[in-house]
Order: structure tokens, then C-alpha cells, then sequence
């Protein structure tokens, strides 16, 4: 193809360029960082003709001269050593594609340009590069040079190919090509990275055709730019004449890091002379950075932060840091220090923050007046000395080489000294600690950890109100006593014999770790901060964390298995008032406490040896799962929130539920389990009660008290409860007594109280049927049972021990013995009335019943109870009528009754009892009670101790040698007429 006007790129020969390829590193490196230093122009070399052929042009990167516009070594050497005078624009190089392809080539396109385009292309203020094959509108022909109508001087083979090979990181950051884009032409590409036509280029536009605009005001281009580190600002400054001039604004060059990288003395002087308000400077890793520093210390005198490391610093260094009056931090790393016979001195004013790490020196002195923190960790030095009266936070880990007594001294000679790290130190002893605690009376943070010279046994650290944290590693501390500490926040405690710890007082501690093999008792109670809890102590047996409320979920994984705790057997969490969800894993665990913990929603315990569980208070428990555990008892307390519950304890005889109010989900597997208390649980549904009773067959006790949602399913499955003998059913809509006499026939107790929707006609197989025949105790207190009920189950239940009829309003009298003999004990006694007996028969007395309790309290309606001595209630030995207000004859013959209340029976007026054993009767408040009544009632009471008729205003005090006269045995009187 004959293109005249055109200009290839190609890869230049020379594949054995092993010797090119070190010169081509070796000039990169000498132009490092060129561009910041604001060069416009090269020295080119002088024109010649254009040559008759095509030629293959790359780019030689000389070395920038500070006081040339354009290059000097490097293109002296490119031109055999003769110098190079300087050209105009239209002899500068069109464009540089610096792209990261490695080892290949650059294509370039050349054209001359109008007076117009001279400069730039003024509608997107760029250089445009023509597409190869693309020809200029202006030149044509074979005779067409890359500078117009004249020639360049040769270019020798061994700079013809500039190899564009990728450089490491730390290399490549700076070196960077130095042509400005001030000419030649450039070719625009559209969205898609694609060339535009020729039309465009010549002026013409198609409406398809869209160019890249570039229109960034300075202030915009300045604000992009401050997002950027410095090798990208020398890649952006490239670009066109705007960027670079923006790229080398002041305000990005403020922080230098040179860390790691390759650069020339002249370079770094010249970029110090033209930023000398530079304020942090990183030559760590850079060969020769003394020397650098030395050389430009005169133009950092605003420097404030300088890194060095990795090399050789000698006094003169330090010496030359006063150049810099501004240097608030210094941090020396990894480095070589003086000349290893004599004292370093590190001598400035002005120095806050001083920082030399893992160095070698011999001897160290520092001199600094405001210098606050200083830290000479993991640094080999046999003596150090400092005057620093300002000194706040000083750093010794890991000196190993430096003396007890050099510490010692270092530490006292700071008055203000607030926080000492001497952890590792393998020289310090007791005496050390002890003199720093007794001369540094600000020092809130002490770390002497892994220093095996310490051999303390006992520490007190009582009322030490600036201690903010103490951190120690004494193999022989046995006891420690940290009492009053207001700032204390922190404690680290490691010693292998540490079996006593006493902490109290210390409102700011939030985080504590101890590791110890003798520590068997840990009471941290009462500290609100505490967040962090770690423990290695394999021995430890009881721990109290009660009212430590800041105590999170973590803390569970401390005391679960391979937390450090594996012998725990007591945990007191009371009052931990953040823990919102428990897990405990223990195989140890025999006792836990967490009463109080009202932020708990979900409890998870997997303890096969607990023992004891106490969750009182905690009100707003959701979910709660116990599988497995080794309780034989477990009280959730009132858990009104509980819904879902799920227990595997194959020990557990006794669970109450009481007050889990919205209980529905229920999941029990508890073997031994012989009583169960769900009183109030008003959504545990018929599903749930079945398969705990399938689950539990030893149920003795149920109480299904308020239980609501039970219905005849879930009594009906009680059948699988062969030794359940008491069953609670009060505050239910229970209608039907059925299914209770079907399932559960061996039943003893049975209580109905408050069930408002029960009749009487439920009730007739108890004295119809022989229902329940080991009844013992009936409870009917509150119910709606009417009079006739009431005296059948009093006649023909002979083995009711205990009855409650508290509280029933269709109770109008008791007369027992009036109705009874004309059908039960009809067979035996009742003779026709118009025949007489045989008289070879034996007429039997009646049987007696077995009635011990009879409970009346609080029935409005009852006017009358008589019991006579053929109702046969032998066993009958307490009766309590209180509160009844309507009851006005009472006429008992009972010759066991030890007991009988009558308190509050305003309306009492005929008192009659034949109790030859009644030894207390209560009348309080019989209002209507004479006392001759009361003199008769007592006179056949031959056994009667206690009589109380206080508020009886009918019984006066002088009658009461009358009734002393009348019941001898009389002991003791209650009335508010007697003091």
C-alpha cells in the first residue's frame, strides 16, 4: 500500500534484547516521576530531509535536565552524545499511545496542520491521532515525514524499539513518558472506542458521527484529581496540556510516598524544590534515603510526618531532623541505627510521636520536650534514656535485650506516663513493678504480660482511680483485689495458679479475660459495663454474673462446651438484663439461674446434668426449648409471652407452666414425670395434652386449671394416665363430666371450681352410678349446683373426706340426716309402716361416712345447717360458715368436730352444739349472737379452749366469768373488750 502521508509504527527487530532491555530500564528509571516536575518540551535533534522510504519510528524516553526545556543524557546518548537543540510544536511528536500491552508496538499517525489546528482540535481540546491509513487533507505522497516537509536526524537500530513491557508495580508507579501532547494530530473515537471518518477530521460531521468531549472546567478536573493517588495522576497528566497542568496542581503533592520505590537523588531534590509544602513524606523501603533526606532537608521545612526503614540511618540524620521544625511524627522501622559503638540522640522540639521498630542500635537517647507517644517495640538495644517530661504512652514489647534497670529508669523519669506496654520483657522483675506503680501515679494502663521473671503472688490494686487497664502474665499470682476502680475497663489476667479473684466497684470494666487451671470460684456481680467475658479455666466450678447488664448473647459460648469452662457445674445470670437469647451447651452444668432476664425471648439449654433451672421474672420468654436435661423439677414461673415449648428430661417428676398464657405448642417427653401444673395456660389445645399424656404415663397430678381451649378429645385421652389421682379442672366451660369418669376412675381429687357452665344432672353418677369410687376430695366451690345436688353428694357419697362449697349461691340449707335413710340405707333399717320387724332380726346402724372437711365459706343464701347425730358424720372434724351473711340457725351434734367458724355471720342468731370435742369457735362480728345463746351453745363443749367474739357487741365483758362458769376448760377469749 502507497502511503506517502502516513507513518506505521512497527515492532523494531532485535528479538535478542536482553542488553536493550536493562538500557531501557535504566532511562525509565532515570525519568521517574518527570512529569511532576511540570516539563513541557523535548530537545530534539536537528531536521534533515525526509527519507525516501518508510521508516519505523518508537519513542526514546531520555532523561528530563532541570535546567533544559527538553531532554539531556538520555538524548545525547540517542544522538551520539552531540547535543540537541530544542524544536518548535510543529516538530513535537503527535501522540503516545501508552497502553499495557507487553512488548508491543506503537502505531502512530503524522500530519501536517493549519494554523487552526496548530495546537489543538478546538472542539474537543484534544490532540487527535489519525487511524493508520487514514491520510492527511493536507499532505500526501511518499515524501511526507512525521514533521511535515523536513527531516529528524536518524535514530540509531539499538534505540528503534522501545519495548512497552509491563514493569513491576513498584516501578512502574513512576516511570511514566514525558511527551507533552502539544501537536499533531489526533483522531477522535466515538463511544464504542471506534475512529471517526475522514469527514470529520477535515471539518465535515455526519449527525451519526458523535466525538468524545472533554470539556472539564479547572475547578471540576481539579475536584476529580484529589480522588486520585500519584501514579495515576502522572498517567492522567499525560493526557493533554489541561491534565497535566492540573495533575501537577501543589495540593496533591502534599503527601509523597515513595515506599518501595526506585528514585534518583536529582529527581527526589527537584521534586522537593518544587513541592515544598510538602507534609508527609514515606521513603520506607527506598535505597539510599538518608542520603535523599539529607539532600532535600532544606526543602521540607513543612514537613510534619516522615517513614524511613529498611537501611542504614546514622546520627547525622537525626542531627539534620531539626531542619524541619514542623515533624510532629517520626517512625523508623526495620532499620540499622548510628554506628553501632555509640548513642543515637534523638534531639527535636517539636516531635509528638516517635516510632522505632524492630531496629538495632546500641544505646538509645531521646530528647524530646512535647513528645507524647513513644514505642521501641521488638527494638535490640541494651540502655535506653529518655527526657521526655510529656510523655503519655510508652511502648517496650518485645526488648529483650533491655535491662531491668534500664525500664525501670525509663518509666519513673515520666511523670505523666498513663499507659506502659513492657509485655515480653523477659528482664523485668517485681521491684520494677513495684517502683513504677509507686512513681507513676497517672499510669491507667499497665501490660507486663509473658514476663517470666514477675513472680508476684498477691496484687491489690484498691482505689487506684486513674487504673483504666491492667493486663498480666505472672506464673505465680495466686490472688488479686480490684475494689474501686472507676475507670478501670479492662483486665487480662494469665497465671496458671490464680485461685482468687476479687473484683468489686468497677462501674467501667466492660471487658475481662482470664486464663488460669486453679480458678474455681468467679464473682463478678454488679458490673453494669461488662460486655466481654472470656475464660480459659478449666477448673472453674461457680460463677456469678448477677445485675451485669451489659452481658450480651456471646457469653453463652463462653460457658458452653469448649468454651474455656468444661468443670462449670453453677451459673448465676440474674438480672442480665441484654441477653435476649441463651444457648447453652454444658455437659457439666448441674445449676442455672436467670431470673430477672426480661429482654430473654429465646432460651436453648442442651445440659444432660442440670439440675436446677431458675426463671423467675423472665416475662418476655417466646420460645424455650430443655433437650436434654437432668431436671427433676422445672418452674417456668410466669412466662405470659411463651408459646412454644419443647422438654426431653428423662428425670423430671414435677413441671409447672403456670402462667404460660399463650402456650399452644407444647412438646413434653418426661417418663418419670408424675405431676403437671398448666394452670392459665388458655391456649394449650386437646393435641398437646394428648401427647404429653402418651408421653407421660405416671402423671399423678394434672392441673388443667383455666386451660380453655381442653375439650372432650383431650380429657378423653387421659386414659393413658393409669395413676393419675388428682385432676384440677376449675375456670373451664366444662359441660360434660363423661369423659372424666370414663378415663380416669381411680381419681381421688376432683376439682370443679368456678365452672359457671356445669349443672347438676353431670354430677348424678357420682351417687347414681358409683362413679368415682376412691373419690375423696370434691371441690364445687363457685359453681351453679343446686340444693338438691348438693345434699345427694353429702348422703350418698360416703367417701368424701373433703368438700368445698364455697361460694355457692343456690345454697339455701344443709340439713343432713332428714332425707338420706329412705333410699340408700333403706334395705337395712326402713321397716313398712304397717308391719313390725321380726323379732329375730337385728336392726343395723346406719354406716358411717367418712367426712372430715365440709367448706361453706361465703354462701350468700344459706340460712340453715343442721347436722344431727343420725346424719352419722363421725369423722366430721371441721366446719367453716364464714361470710355467710344470710345464716341464722345453726344446730350441729358432732361428736369429733374439733373446729367451727361462724366469723361474719351477721344474721346468727340460734346457736345450738353438742361438740363434746370442739376446742376453738370462732364468732367474730356476730353481730345478732346473745349471750345466753352463746352460754347454752357452749355449756355441752366440755373441751372448748378457744373463743373469739371479737365485735360481738351483744356479748359484754362481764359475762364472760358467766361463760368461763358455764365451760370450765375455757382458755383463752378474743374480744376487743379485753386488752
Amino acid at each position: 500500500m502507497a502511503d506517502g502521508g502516513r507513518m506505521k509504527g512497527a515492532e523494531g527487530a532485535g528479538g535478542g534484547a536482553g542488553d536493550e532491555e536493562e538500557r531501557n530500564e535504566e532511562v525509565r528509571e532515570e525519568l521517574e516521576l518527570g512529569l511532576s516536575l511540570g516539563r513541557r518540551c523535548w530537545h530534539l535533534p536537528p531536521r534533515q530531509e525526509p527519507a525516501p522510504r518508510s521508516l519505523n519510528w518508537t519513542a526514546v524516553l531520555p532523561e528530563w535536565n532541570t535546567d533544559a526545556a527538553g531532554s539531556s543524557r538520555a538524548g545525547e546518548r540517542a544522538s551520539g552524545g552531540q547535543p540537541i537543540p530544542s524544536l518548535g510544536f510543529r516538530d513535537m511528536l503527535g501522540a503516545i499511545l501508552d497502553g499495557p500491552h507487553a512488548g508491543g508496538s506503537v502505531d502512530v499517525g503524522w500530519g501536517d496542520m493549519d494554523d487552526e489546528d496548530e495546537h489543538r482540535d478546538v472542539q474537543n481540546k484534544r490532540l487527535r491521532v489519525r487511524r493508520f491509513g487514514e491520510e492527511s487533507p493536507q499532505h500526501s505522497g511518499a515524501s511526507a515525514t512525521p514533521f511535515g516537509s523536513e527531516s529528524f536526524l536518524p535514530i540509531s537500530n539499538e534505540h528503534v524499539h522501545f519495548k512497552l513491557s509491563r514493569f513491576p508495580e513498584h516501578e512502574l508507579e513512576f516511570g511514566l513518558p514525558l511527551f507533552p501532547n502539544d501537536g499533531g494530530s489526533e483522531s477522535p473515537r466515538d463511544a464504542n472506542n471506534e475512529l471517526v471518518d475522514d469527514a470529520e477530521n477535515s471539518g465535515g460531521r455526519n449527525s451519526e458521527d458523535v466525538g468524545i468531549k472533554m470539556d472539564l472546567s479547572d475547578d471540576l478536573l481539579h475536584l476529580i484529581f484529589s480522588f486520585l493517588g500519584q501514579k495515576d495522576l502522572c498517567r492522567a497528566g499525560v493526557a493533554c496540556k489541561q491534565w497535566r497542568s492540573a495533575s501537577v496542581h501543589g495540593d496533591f503533592w502534599k503527601c509523597l510516598k515513595f515506599d518501595n520505590t526506585r528514585i534518583s537523588l536529582q529527581n527526589f531534590v527537584d521534586i522537593c524544590r518544587r513541592y515544598q509544602n510538602v507534609m508527609e513524606l514515606n521513603l520506607h523501603g527506598v535505597i539510599n534515603a538518608e542520603t535523599l533526606v539529607l539532600e532535600a532537608i532544606m526543602f521540607l521545612r513543612h514537613l510534619k510526618t516522615l517513614t524511613m526503614g529498611k537501611g542504614q540511618l546514622g546520627e547525622s540524620f537525626f542531627q539534620a531532623l531539626a531542619e524541619c521544625p514542623l515533624l510532629t511524627t517520626l517512625t523508623v522501622t526495620d532499620a540499622s541505627l548510628g554506628s553501632g559503638i555509640q548513642e543515637v540522640t534523638v534531639h527535636h522540639d517539636g516531635l509528638r510521636e516517635l516510632q522505632i521498630l524492630k531496629c538495632r542500635a546500641l544505646r538509645i537517647s531521646v530528647r524530646c520536650s512535647q513528645l507524647q507517644i513513644l514505642s521501641l517495640r521488638r527494638t535490640g538495644m541494651a540502655h535506653v534514656s529518655l527526657n521526655c517530661p510529656q510523655l503519655l504512652d510508652l511502648d517496650f514489647q518485645s526488648c529483650h535485650k533491655l535491662s531491668d534497670n534500664a525500664i525501670r529508669q525509663a518509666a519513673t523519669a515520666c511523670p505523666l506516663l498513663a499507659k506502659l506496654d513492657m509485655s515480653s520483657c523477659s528482664c523485668v522483675t517485681d521491684e520494677t513493678l513495684r517502683e513504677i506503680a509507686s512513681s507513676c501515679p497517672n499510669l491507667s494502663v499497665l501490660d507486663a504480660s509473658n514476663c517470666p521473671n514477675i513472680s508476684f503472688e498477691a496484687l491489690q490494686l484498691d482505689n487506684c482511680s486513674l487504673l483504666t487497664s491492667v493486663s498480666l502474665d505472672l506464673p505465680n499470682l495466686k490472688n488479686i483485689s480490684l475494689v474501686h476502680l472507676r475507670k478501670f475497663a479492662d483486665l487480662n489476667l494469665r497465671s496458671p495458679v490464680l485461685s482468687y479473684i476479687k473484683v468489686s466497684r468497677c462501674s467501667a470494666l466492660h471487658r475481662v479475660s482470664i486464663t488460669s487451671t486453679a480458678l474455681e470460684k468467679l464473682v463478678l456481680q454488679k458490673q453494669e459495663s461488662l460486655s466481654s467475658l472470656t475464660l480459659q479455666c478449666r477448673n472453674l466450678i461457680d460463677v456469678d454474673l448477677s445485675d451485669c447488664e451489659s452481658l450480651t448473647n456471646a457469653i453463652c459460648e463462653v460457658f458452653s462446651d469448649g468454651g474455656g469452662c468444661p468443670m462449670l457445674r453453677s451459673l448465676i445470670l440474674d438480672n442480665c438484663e441484654s441477653l435476649s437469647i441463651v444457648d447453652l451447651n454444658s455437659s457439666s452444668l448441674a445449676s442455672l439461674s436467670l431470673a430477672g432476664c426480661r429482654s430473654m425471648t429465646f432460651l436453648r439449654l442442651s445440659c444432660p446434668s442440670l439440675q436446677n433451672v431458675n426463671l423467675d421474672g423472665c416475662d418476655h420468654l417466646q420460645s424455650a426449648a430443655f433437650c436434654p436435661v437432668g431436671l427433676e423439677s422445672l418452674n417456668l414461673g410466669i412466662c405470659p409471652k411463651l408459646s412454644i415449648l419443647r422438654i426431653d428430661a428423662p428425670n423430671m417428676s414435677i413441671l409447672e407452666l403456670k402462667g404460660c398464657g399463650v402456650l399452644s405448642e407444647a412438646s413434653i417427653n418426661c417418663p418419670l414425670l408424675t405431676s403437671l401444673d398448666a394452670s392459665f395456660c388458655r391456649q394449650l389445645v386437646d393435641d398437646s395434652l394428648s401427647r404429653m399424656a402418651e408421653a407421660c404415663p405416671l402423671i399423678e397430678h394434672l392441673i388443667l386449671s383455666s386451660c380453655l381451649s381442653i375439650g372432650i378429645d383431650g380429657l378423653s385421652s387421659l386414659q393413658c394416665l393409669h395413676k393419675l389421682t388428682l385432676l384440677d379442672l376449675s375456670y373451664t366451660f366444662l359441660i360434660n363430666l363423661k369423659p372424666v369418669f370414663d378415663s380416669c376412675p381411680q381419681l381421688k381429687v376432683l376439682k370443679l371450681s368456678a365452672c359457671k357452665y356445669l349443672s347438676d344432672s353431670p354430677l348424678d353418677a357420682l351417687y347414681t352410678d358409683g362413679a368415682l369410687p376412691f373419690l375423696v376430695e370434691l371441690d364445687l366451690s363457685y359453681s351453679s349446683i343446686g340444693q338438691t345436688a348438693i345434699e345427694d353428694l353429702l348422703a350418698f357419697c360416703k367417701n368424701l373426706v373433703n368438700v368445698n362449697l364455697n361460694g355457692c349461691t343456690n345454697l339455701q340449707e344443709l340439713v343432713c340426716g332428714s332425707d338420706d335413710c329412705g333410699s340408700v340405707d333403706m334395705p337395712v333399717d326402713f321397716c313398712p309402716p304397717n308391719s313390725a320387724p321380726a323379732k329375730n332380726v337385728e336392726i343395723s346402724e346406719p354406716s358411717g361416712r367418712l367426712l372430715e372437711v365440709l367448706n361453706c365459706t361465703g354462701c350468700p343464701n344459706i340460712k340453715k345447717v343442721v347436722i344431727p347425730s343420725m346424719a352419722n358424720f363421725l369423722h366430721l372434724s371441721k366446719i367453716n360458715l364464714n361470710l355467710s351473711t344470710n345464716l341464722k340457725e345453726v344446730d350441729l351434734t358432732c361428736s369429733n368436730l374439733h373446729s367451727l367458724n361462724l366469723s361474719n355471720c351477721s344474721s346468727l342468731e340460734v346457736l345450738k352444739l353438742d361438740c363434746p370435742r370442739l376446742t376453738n369457735l370462732q364468732l367474730l362480728a356476730c353481730t345478732m349472737l346473745q349471750e345466753e345463746e352463746l352460754e347454752s351453745a357452749i355449756s355441752l363443749c366440755s373441751t372448748l379452749e378457744i373463743l373469739n367474739v371479737h365485735s360481738c357487741p351483744k356479748i359484754n365483758a362481764p359475762d364472760f366469768g358467766r361463760l368461763r362458769v358455764v365451760c370450765p376448760s375455757l382458755k383463752r377469749i378474743q374480744s376487743s373488750l379485753i386488752s
